[in-house]
């Protein structure tokens, strides 16, 4: 166990980022446990500690006797020298052990600019960055999470990849683990965790490449390897295991509240996200249970806040009654309801006035495109008549602060579809001056904020080239140039961390020198801007003999072999292929609620079944 000593924790901004014993942490004894896991989030405590997905495994490998699993996250600079200036290892937030001492070490991939901030917290442990050169004395580093759909940029880091939702496939990992830990070598013991369903085992494949720098061929290097990875999810998610407690930090993190998880996956069917794609098929939880779940975390916890969660919280079959029930229940207990953005064509006044009456806050909207051909493009599927009456409907109501958020460089876009974000604001100030005084609330603030679209894997975008850092540049001047109000603040993303994002999120195995190098340059905290230096990626890249525009900027054909072909999500490369063509005529593709669309879940994972209704009752 180290000794973190009060000098070392004097010396550093935040010390309750380091001292473990939160409330509802769980404590075991460790010569009682057969098998040892260290949940590590690469990015800074308050963020990690938010993380919904990170909380529902703790809890589930801990709910196991024969495991203990324990909780580590990157350290801010500051203590970063505090541990190397002092000797010590990163270490679990529980025990103070350093992470060589565990059997696993599992990281979630929530972000690519992430990524070296796994290798700091691997150097940090005195554990090879590379998985090739890591023996049978280190432990097995397992990732999962959203960015595991392209896990090749980090092929020779990580030894095993988690496809899909780890609630079930974890627990199976554990059982191979721990049934053959003391009988077979480790790449043995990698050879047979790749029989599990939903495991992917890089170092058990190869890569060959044509002339023209693509993939030839993928394939396993034994006959018993999975040609295909089959992504996994929890069949009954109603039924799936979920916290009824959680750990409550000293201090302050970035989601501060109870969380509830009221379904899975989306049928919006946008065409820029991966998540709608990858999270297929929507299931969700009764409201019966949902309530139960509110209520032994609020008593848990003493959280005055709950938070409904998913990627479209209002189109939750049973929106109204959940939200009227839970405030039944616990308003008078000051306790208040939070939604994240809300789908401009989702939203509801008396929905919204009835959160607002336990607690006031501003609202949220993500249009996503400011010109109408865009939304279609994407499939966003609102109009502009539709966001206006949104916003009046708000204004009228008490109304004065939105949020708005759009993307720019989307395919098929032109400066004129940006100069219409601008627009597309102006009309919403203009359409709360339109507001009677004696109704409307003082002091409209409207604030704009757009990022730049990444094509991410297993969407219909996936062969789109991602627009220039120059024509970011132009797109963000028209959409400045667009607003005059001074009720409109503007907020715009890096294009530089955009583009690398891009490299590694469709990035192959090539990449992975590229991260270590970086690394190695000193790159960490990528995802903060006060870190983020743009030359150690340019010199690591070169270093590397990697084209970094060679994965951004280039159009792919459809023909092509892409680094992720060998998963399987469920959902039909032609469908993905059909879409894009869609987007090209700007032509909607229907919410699956109201009818299939084709995209083979149904067919492909028999075991699911696509949405079907309410399950309220």
């Amino acid at each position: 166990m180290n000794k973190i000593t009060d000098d070392i924790l004097y010396r550093v901004e935040k010390p309750a980022r380091y001292i473990g014993g939160e409330l509802n942490i769980v404590i075991k004894e460790k010569s009682k446990v057969d098998v040892r896991f260290a949940f590590c989030f690469p990015d800074v405590y308050e963020v990690g500690m938010s993380h919904l997905g990170t909380k529902i495994l703790y809890h589930n490998l801990n709910k196991r006797e024969d495991t203990y699993c324990e909780r580590a996250f990157a350290p801010w600079p500051d203590m970063e020298k505090q541990l190397r200036d002092n000797d010590i290892p990163l270490y679990t937030l529980e025990t103070k052990d350093t992470l060589k001492e565990f059997d696993f070490i599992g990281f979630t991939l929530q972000y690519e600019m992430s990524y070296t901030n796994i290798l700091n917290m691997l150097n940090l442990s005195n554990i090879p960055l590379r998985a090739s050169e890591r023996d049978e004395s280190y432990p097995i580093i397992i990732a999962g999470g959203p960015c595991a759909y392209n896990p090749e940029p980090l092929y020779d880091i990580i030894d095993v990849f988690q496809l899909g939702e780890g609630e079930e496939v974890i627990n199976e990992i554990i059982d191979v683990y721990k049934e053959n830990k003391n009988k077979l070598t480790k790449s043995e013991l990698l050879l047979e965790l790749s029989k599990i369903k939903g495991v992917y085992v890089p170092s058990l494949y190869e890569v060959s490449y044509n002339e023209d720098g693509t993939i030839k061929e993928f394939r396993g290097k034994y006959p018993e390897v999975p040609k295909k990875v089959v992504k996994r999810f929890v069949s009954n998610f109603d039924e799936s295991e979920f916290p009824e407690k959680l750990i409550v930090p000293y201090t302050e993190i970035v989601h501060d509240r109870v969380v509830l998880e009221t379904f899975r996956g989306c049928t919006n069917g946008c065409r820029f996200c991966q998540a709608g794609m990858i999270y297929r098929p929507v299931r969700e939880k009764k409201t019966a249970t949902l309530l139960s779940q509110a209520d032994k975390l609020l008593k848990s916890t003493g959280y005055e806040e709950i938070s409904l969660s998913s990627l479209s919280t209002c189109d939750y079959s049973d929106i109204q009654n959940l939200i009227n029930t839970l405030i039944l229940e616990h308003g008078g207990n000051n306790v208040g309801i939070a939604l994240p953005s809300i789908r401009v064509d989702a939203f509801s006044v008396d929905l919204i006035k009835a959160i607002q009456k336990v607690r006031k806050s501003g609202l949220t909207f993500a249009p996503e495109a400011g010109s109408q051909r865009m939304r279609d493009v994407i499939n966003k599927g609102v109009t502009e008549e539709r966001v206006i009456e949104a916003v009046k409907n708000a204004f009228e109501s008490g109304w004065s602060t939105i949020k708005l958020y759009f993307m720019i460089g989307l395919p098929y876009e032109n400066i004129e579809d940006c100069s219409a974000i601008g627009e597309l604001a102006e009309k919403i100030a203009d359409e709360y001056f339109k507001v009677p005084k004696q109704i409307r609330n003082k002091g409209l603030r409207i604030t704009v904020s757009t990022s730049i679209f990444v094509p991410k894997p297993f969407t219909p975008f996936q062969w789109a080239p991602m627009a220039t850092i120059e024509s970011v540049g132009e797109k963000i001047k028209a959409v400045k140039t667009s607003m005059r109000s001074k009720s409109i603040t503007y907020n715009y993303h890096h294009s530089q961390v955009s583009y690398l994002e891009a490299v590694i999120a469709r990035g192959d195995r090539r990449v992975c020198n590229v991260i270590i190098k970086a690394y190695e340059n000193g790159a960490k905290f990528d995802g903060w801007t006060e870190h983020f230096n743009f030359e150690h990626w340019q010199k690591a890249l070169e270093d590397s003999n990697v084209n970094g525009d060679f994965y951004s900027y280039r159009e792919r054909s459809t023909e092509e072999i892409l680094p992720w072909d060998f998963i399987d999500i469920g959902v039909n490369r032609n469908y993905l292929i059909k879409e894009n063509e869609k987007a090209k005529d700007a032509e909607l593709t229907q919410n699956c609620r109201l009818g299939c669309t084709g995209c083979g879940i149904n067919i492909n994972f028999k075991e699911g079944e696509c949405f079907h209704g309410a399950l309220s009752n």
